[in-house]
């Protein structure tokens, strides 16, 4: 067998984020691939260290544009359940409806990035068009389009008034009017089914060996979810079902996304019609209590996982968060496997990848086998004595 290496990225016109993978290929098919990291590291676990905790609300709030709201209820469950702080029942029910608004209007925006891939640029557009619905229901109710700056811990910073419930329901009506037409569409379109059906295989036994979640867990016939599994927020009191296919390819991708917008829906409709009335948010102290939580949200993308250590000041002593595209990674180098060179960017596409939320930085001591953790102070200076020597 002869076999050649192909570099893929970091930079690359299919990735709006770096990251590089080295393809060892055989003709068009890929043997295997290795996987680097640490192109767009933020270093906002460390810069956590130094913020209040109402502070770091804004800070994780911005670990990723698109699951803003999964991170701040993943780190505001964590402190609250260190205060030991139960927050309004009418807080909670509103946590639930932004949270499920923010994976409808995600899995429009993968529709449509994944149509961009593959060239389909007429459904790319409609997608999008179709995502401001969702997009405007956020703002009618937090304020914002991206980073809604609406949750604190305790509860909500704002309420939802009478006056934007009707407008809410009638965008639901709206998108699962078209989200209809789009997965008829998947089901049917040969040029979606060309280049998705069998494409990117994540048998179930995989799926399970190298960690996979969320759609791309549920996409393999695998029925995982924290909303069901360990519920959180007002998923208790909500009737859902957990779409699940079985193809384990990008079609069922595709397909799991779509019917998980219309569970979306129901939640929301659910949680608008049963909504407690009452006050949205109870006051807690600046300072927390020595004590550790881990906590966990099933974000668009996936499960989403916040460790947090506090030492009884205002500020926390550690925090830890694994975003679902890293728990998804490994995963995707598995159903590179056996896959034509031209079939890699939908098979990226497919796990709906955030780079800036994935990575992580570790210095390792070769000589020793060593990992170590640095200060910020230290970072600094080497970075600076890094450029200074070039």
């Amino acid at each position: 067998m002869s076999t050649f290496r192909i570099p893929f990225g970091p930079q690359h016109p299919a990735l709006k984020e770096p990251i590089n993978f080295t393809f060892k290929v055989d003709g068009e098919r890929v043997v295997s691939v290795k996987l680097r990291l640490g192109y767009v590291h933020r270093g906002i676990e460390k810069l956590a260290e130094d913020r209040t905790y109402t502070q770091n609300i804004h800070l994780v709030e911005r670990v990723c544009g698109l699951c803003s709201q999964a991170h701040v209820i993943c780190f505001s469950q964590a402190v609250e359940e260190i205060l030991g702080v139960e927050i309004p029942a009418r807080a909670r029910y509103l946590r639930t409806i932004i949270a499920e608004m923010e994976r409808i209007q995600n899995h429009y925006m993968w529709l449509g990035f994944t149509a961009h891939e593959m060239g389909f640029e007429t459904l790319f557009m409609y997608t999008w068009r179709d995502r401001e619905i969702a997009l405007n229901m956020v703002e009618t109710i937090t304020g914002k389009r991206v980073n809604y700056g609406i949750n604190t811990i305790g509860g909500l910073r704002r309420d939802l008034t009478a006056i934007a419930v009707n407008p809410v329901k009638r965008g639901l009506d709206q998108l699962e009017d078209r989200m209809k037409y789009y997965k008829k569409l998947c089901m049917t379109e040969p040029t979606i089914l060309k280049r998705t059906v069998g494409v990117g295989i994540l048998r179930p036994k995989d799926a399970l060996r190298f960690g996979a979640v969320g759609p791309t867990l549920r996409a393999s016939g695998i029925k995982r979810d924290i909303r069901f599994d360990d519920p959180y927020a007002a998923y208790e009191e909500a009737s859902f079902n957990i779409i699940t296919y079985d193809g384990c390819d990008v079609a069922s991708r595709l397909l799991a996304r779509c019917e998980e917008v219309f569970e979306s829906i129901e939640i929301i409709r659910q949680m608008l019609d049963n909504l407690p009335k009452g006050k949205v948010r109870v006051r807690v102290p600046s300072q927390v209590p020595q004590g550790e939580a881990v906590s966990r949200v099933e974000a668009p993308r996936g499960e989403n996982l916040h460790y947090l250590r506090a030492d009884g000041t205002d500020k926390l002593a550690r925090l830890k968060m694994r975003a679902p595209t890293l728990a998804n990674l490994l995963p995707l180098c598995k159903m590179f496997e056996n896959m034509n060179i031209a079939d890699i960017p939908m098979i990226i596409a497919g796990i709906d990848p955030c780079i800036a939320c994935a990575e992580r930085m570790t210095f390792i001591d070769t000589e020793n086998r060593s990992t170590n953790s640095w200060t910020g102070d230290e970072l600094r200076k080497y970075s600076i004595g890094w450029y200074e020597e070039r």
